[in-house]
């Protein structure tokens, strides 16, 4: 055994004295390739980088600075508002009249319109505690009663109106409320199937009394001159003395102002009595055929607010502008009017733009209610658009789209984007100019009307802006360096 492995290693002692050298060259070249390898790893880490990783050590590019030339043009645009569609006049009508005897709450007592109904000068409206309302063509409004005597301004539109009705005042000077005037209005009443209301409370006792004071102090004018002439003839007979001719004729002068003061209360009586006007019978319209818009009450119950409310002259478009809108809008210019309600469209044109901002209160005129737009808010302007033809009268009170078409600047104007137009620290308003060095400067200025994306625009403190001058309108989105 043991010659065996004694023999076994002495052949693997002589393999590897064989083989040795050649053995160990070749894993020394395998060493160092690897070692060579894992170099150029190393140097192609630091050195080969990937799209992203390049995109992402590089950094954002510096950002541009995006321009706009200053221009000298007309501004146009659309503007698009909303407004109320409205009569020229809209009244609602709350009646005061009280009953025959002048007590108690006012109850409609008769009423045969109905909403949309047509009403005529001079037609009764409908009826409280027995009384008539009705309407009677004029402008002014209602504020007091009229009654024989009275002069004015309201007594002068009211014999216009009874005239037109075929009622004519007679010699009555205009603005008198005399005879013809009062024989107008009696006529008038009976027209329409009422008795007036007389202007005197007290019966015509007041005239009855003035008259009895005439007769009494007529006759005792007569009866003093009917003795002097008997005492004056026998005082002839008997050679009367000059006194007692003194004393009749001082008496007979008393008489006779006392007659003729009797005579002048007689005539005041007559003047102040007759029919009268109740400030609560009558409404006033601007034109005829008026509209009946709504009807609020009924037959039996306590008046308690507006009755009806009545409209007259062609239906209108009111609404509001802002101040950046209105100075692209101008009277005459075309608009289309919307109903999203009906789909009802309608050409109009422009008929009247505010000068002067509204204050936040309401503006409409006294006794104007009904339809109207909303209240407007200030610095508002009032905007009004009359339709090319009559509209629809169902359109009353409706919220309506107006769409002012090609509205513009009256003429050139220095105009930037909207976007060159910010805030200074101080509150300032300003466009920046880029100067073809590269360098910026800010000018002062005061924005105007606004329109399609651009402003107009205007230099202040005396600060030079031109046509072509490049204002900064902002950057491409990148991050300044």
């Amino acid at each position: 055994m043991v010659g065996i492995f004694g023999g076994r290693n002495a052949v693997e002692k002589g393999t590897e004295n064989r083989v040795g050298p050649a053995r160990r060259k070749w894993v020394a070249a395998v060493v160092i390739g690897a070692v060579a390898l894992t170099g150029a790893g190393l140097v192609a880490s630091v050195v080969i980088k990937s799209p992203a990783q390049a995109l992402a050590d590089a950094g954002p590019p510096p950002r541009d600075v995006l321009t706009a030339e200053v221009e000298r043009r007309v501004l146009e645009d659309s503007v698009i508002v909303r407004g109320s569609v409205t009569a020229a006049q809209s009244l609602e009508i709350t009646p005061t009249v009280r009953g025959e005897d002048g007590a108690g709450a006012p109850v409609v007592t008769k009423l045969a319109l109905r909403t949309g109904d047509t009403v005529k000068a001079g037609q009764v409206l409908f009826e409280v505690s027995g009384r008539p309302v009705f309407a009677l063509k004029g402008k002014l409004p209602v504020y007091r009663d009229l009654k024989p005597e009275s002069s004015g301004d309201d007594v002068a539109q009211l014999q216009r109106a009874l005239g037109e009705l075929g009622h004519a005042t007679g010699g009555d000077r205009s603005g008198f409320f005399g005879a013809g005037t009062k024989a107008a209005l009696t006529s008038f009443y009976a027209s329409v199937g009422y008795e007036p209301v007389p202007a005197q409370a007290d019966g015509g006792s007041a005239v009855a009394e003035a008259q009895n004071a005439v007769t009494a102090a007529e006759r005792a004018l007569e009866d003093l001159r009917d003795a002097a002439a008997t005492t004056g003839e026998q005082g002839t007979r008997k050679g009367a003395d000059d006194g007692t001719a003194v004393s009749r004729q001082r008496a007979e002068e008393r008489a006779l102002a006392d007659r003729d003061e009797a005579r002048q209360t007689l005539a005041d009586a007559r003047a102040a009595d007759g029919p009268m006007l109740p400030a609560g019978e009558v409404v006033y319209m601007e034109g005829f055929p008026a509209r009946v818009d709504a009807v609020t009450a009924k037959v039996g119950t306590s008046v308690e607010g507006p009755v009806l409310t009545l409209s007259a002259g062609a239906l209108v478009v009111q609404g509001h502008l802002q101040s950046y809108q209105k100075g692209l809008v101008r009277v005459g210019q075309k608009v289309e009017i919307l109903s999203e309600v009906s789909g009802v469209t309608a050409a109009a044109r422009v008929a009247l733009v505010s000068s002067t901002p509204e204050t936040g209160q309401d503006q409409s005129p006294s006794g104007d209610a009904g339809a109207a737009p909303a209240a407007p808010a200030a610095g508002e302007y009032r905007l009004e658009v009359r339709p090319d033809k009559p509209l629809d009268t169902q359109l009353v009170g409706q919220d309506v789209r107006l769409t002012i078409q090609a509205a513009s600047t009256k003429g050139k104007a220095l105009v930037v984007p909207i976007s060159a137009i910010s805030s200074a620290a101080d509150g300032r308003t300003v466009v920046t100019v880029q100067e073809a060095d590269g360098t910026q400067r800010r000018v002062r200025v005061r924005p105007g009307t606004t329109g399609d994306g651009y402003a107009e625009i205007v230099p202040q403190n005396g600060d030079a802006l031109s046509v072509g001058d490049k204002v900064v309108t902002g950057t491409d989105g990148g991050t300044q360096r």
